[in-house]
């Protein structure tokens, strides 16, 4: 059975510390290398990943792409628009074809019963690289973040300010498998998926909702923002005014612990979300955050692979 990464959950609170763990081992063995050049064990030596990408991407792209050479192998970028994918061919097929040619499929797409359906067809693993659901890739990338900066992840506190999108449904999943607690401030109509929550919460996790942006952040060890207009959604002036008393500034950020970290996946809306004396400021630990996409990747593809 081929293990798939669609979500946290497939993978588990332990198999998470471990690539947490192993992507820090990772990173500092090859501290002062050239991007490019290969781990010293080459683990995925002459694997091949496929990504398929149905939206924009900066940071997802260059991750898996940097994040299987670096593990050896190499990759097969694809844009839906020049796949028969595009064309009408089913992602039933789609998945059969690429397990016959590819180790493991990577794909980023909306509607999240397309990845369920390429899981359930494929053969080798397949990989969440963003779903309108969750992001659970990014979450392993931003957890790595933050032990690195010192945080100790059971029962830290971790405050949103925006839209519940599919980001802040992989940050709730999360807590109920790291147990953390999750402070969500935005306003009435935008929560988080449900089923999320709940699941956290059986977990033992803390999950609040707050339509007070200060009662929110309060004590917070980590404030987190995300853009509020989302790919493919028009820019909508009623979600914009809806969301501004939840922008992060710096009379927000002092409602936080004065060591809260601040994190954003990016890209970032400057003036938006998050003002840039914030982002660009000294408790932003947003370019480790991206960085550490490379490294939280190669950790998923090795347990996808049974090597953690």
């Amino acid at each position: 059975m081929s293990r798939h990464f669609l979500n946290l959950s497939d993978a588990g609170g332990d198999a998470i510390a471990a690539m947490i763990s192993d992507a820090i081992d990772r990173k500092a063995a090859r501290a002062g290398w050239p991007k490019g050049k290969a781990d010293a064990d080459k683990p995925l030596a002459d694997h091949v990943l496929a990504m398929i990408f149905e939206k924009s991407s900066t940071r997802t792209r260059v991750s898996f792409d940097m994040a299987i050479r670096q593990l050896g192998g190499s990759s097969i970028v694809m844009d839906s628009g020049g796949m028969q994918l595009g064309r009408g061919e089913t992602v039933a097929d789609t998945a059969k074809v690429l397990s016959r040619m590819c180790d493991a499929i990577m794909i980023r797409t909306d509607d999240h019963a397309k990845i369920d359906e390429l899981a359930a067809n494929a053969s080798v693993p397949v990989i969440n690289g963003l779903t309108d659901l969750s992001h659970p890739c990014q979450i392993v990338a931003d957890l790595l973040t933050l032990v690195e900066h010192g945080k100790s992840l059971p029962g830290l506190e971790i405050a949103w300010l925006g839209d519940g999108n599919n980001v802040l449904n992989s940050i709730v999943e999360a807590a109920g498998l790291m147990k953390y607690n999750v402070r969500i401030g935005c306003p009435e109509g935008y929560d988080p998926d449900p089923d999320f929550i709940q699941k956290a919460q059986a977990a033992g996790a803390n999950i609040t909702i707050y339509r007070d942006e200060n009662e929110a952040v309060a004590g917070a060890d980590v404030v987190v923002a995300d853009t509020w207009i989302s790919m493919g959604q028009e820019h909508a002036e009623a979600k914009l005014a809806a969301m501004m008393p939840y922008q992060v500034n710096e009379v927000i950020m002092e409602q936080a612990k004065p060591d809260a970290l601040f994190l954003h996946c990016l890209p970032a809306h400057r003036g938006e979300e998050v003002m840039p004396s914030v982002i660009d400021g000294p408790q932003s630990v947003i370019w480790d955050e991206a960085e550490n996409r490379i490294h939280a990747q190669k950790s998923v593809l090795r347990w996808c692979f049974g090597q953690i």
